[in-house]
């Protein structure tokens, strides 16, 4: 815990994590990131006709992409190791985990049912 004064002259507590623990996080934000991202490209390199399942399919996971990538730039700043600073980072890398794993979902689901175009093609 760091010990910091208010404005007011009072000293506030600010909960802090240890840099060990937050560098074990960004390793993994850093991965799963690498992983969505190579899975898109491999996707948009795919021959063949997109289809608006492909589409929806790829906005969702575009999304989620986005949302690890600004989880993994708050984690590179020092303001990271604040708790609270820390657990958004997490939440916003779980969002977007999320998200592309709905629109990976989406994607097979789509060309089971016969509506998707490229995705299982490969």
């Amino acid at each position: 815990m760091a010990d910091t004064t208010s404005e007011s002259g009072e000293p506030v507590e600010r909960l802090t994590i240890d840099s060990t623990f937050r560098n074990g996080s960004l390793a993994v934000i850093g991965v799963v990131s690498a992983f969505s991202l190579g899975f898109l490209s491999r996707w948009a390199g795919l021959p063949g006709e997109w289809t608006s399942s492909d589409i929806v399919a790829v906005l969702a996971i575009t999304l989620g992409i986005a949302f690890q990538i600004k989880a993994l730039a708050d984690m590179l700043s020092i303001a990271s190791l604040v708790l609270a600073n820390y657990n958004r980072a997490i939440r916003l890398f779980k969002a977007g985990l999320i998200l592309v794993a709905i629109g990976v979902i989406a994607a097979i689901f789509a060309e089971a049912v016969g509506l998707g175009g490229t995705v299982l093609r490969g």
